[in-house]
């Protein structure tokens, strides 16, 4: 089948232009929830995570199919169990998931009563509430543990498992295009979401990521980057687990270095007034998470200082 003709960038619908990266490799970073890619071969279509919000993947797939009318799509690869990244796989049917398998056992879990924390949480947003009253969970179909290659059409597209964000995390990186998929491994100018982080297999993904010999990064949010922008988020992270030590050795409980610390995070990155307070939440949660980790550490070290008896009320 022809394929159109495209610029690097094509206005489409409305809800955002998709960005060609490279030869029939698209994104597009106008979407809530995540940046959703796909990669066209000469046998079909292999997607990269999918949009949250039902009309926005509804559109995503209208303009993969105006791209490349009559392929098929063979692989829908999820970079990861989150919402943002997979809620939106039931509108790129019949198509296989392939995902890591921690991804499985996640997505496999998914209750009615997380459909309902997934509308409640647009309860401001009535129209898109509304678009999210028949949510079908497609886990993978596909699982793998720690790399699997496809080879479709000329194209070779690897995946491996990092970790570090989620127990489930895996980047999707194509050798001969040096693009990598990073999915949520790297933040541009954003607090990263560390609710479910490991942060020294965060640390070892970031430097896996550097050694790829990537020209461009697909970031599960937001616009590409370089492989530059992993050094800012390991700052970030580094610095983290430095003060929660430093609290930590000082006889801190979580509580009182989540207290303490929320504060000198939040300066990393701008963050608009409207969203202070979830994303203060949100640094809490690593806080608590990185706090976890030290704490264990030390332990194994025989260098634990008081035990601590605070609630993980922020866990996620």
């Amino acid at each position: 089948m022809a394929r159109r003709r495209s610029a690097v960038r094509i206005g489409v619908t409305g809800l955002g232009e998709r960005e060609e990266l490279a030869p029939g490799i698209f994104i597009n970073t106008h979407y809530r929830g995540c940046t959703p890619g796909f990669i066209y071969t000469e046998e079909g279509i292999i997607l990269v995570d999918t949009p949250l919000i039902p009309k926005q993947a509804i559109d995503w797939r209208q303009q993969i199919e105006e791209e490349y009318p009559g392929h098929p799509f063979l692989y829908l690869i999820n970079t990861d169990h989150h919402r943002g990244h997979a809620l939106g796989n039931q509108y790129f049917m019949p198509c296989k998931v392939i995902a890591h398998e921690r991804a499985h056992k996640e997505m496999s879990g998914y209750t009615e009563n997380f459909k309902e924390r997934v509308r409640n949480s647009f309860k401001r947003e009535p129209e898109i509430q509304a678009q999210l009253n028949n949510i079908i969970i497609i886990p993978p179909h596909v699982t793998f543990t720690n790399r699997a290659k496809l080879l479709f059409g000329g194209r070779e597209i690897e995946l491996i498992f990092v970790g570090g964000h989620t127990p489930a995390t895996s980047i999707v990186w194509l050798p001969e295009e040096k693009i990598c998929f990073v999915g949520d491994i790297v933040w541009v100018d954003q607090h990263p979401y560390m609710a479910q982080g490991n942060t020294l297999e965060w640390l070892s993904a970031l430097e896996l990521i550097r050694q790829l010999g990537a020209e461009i990064l697909v970031p599960g949010h937001g616009p590409v980057c370089t492989p530059d922008a992993t050094y800012k988020v390991a700052e970030y992270i580094e610095f983290m687990r430095a003060r929660v030590r430093d609290y930590y050795l000082a006889g801190k409980t979580k509580n009182e270095t989540k207290s303490g610390l929320v504060g000198e995070m939040l300066e990393w990155f701008p963050v608009p007034p409207e969203r202070k307070a979830k994303i203060e939440s949100q640094i809490k949660s690593g806080l608590n998470r990185v706090y976890r980790e030290i704490q264990r550490e030390m332990e194994e070290q025989g260098d634990g200082v008081h035990q601590d008896g605070d609630e993980d009320e922020d866990d996620d």
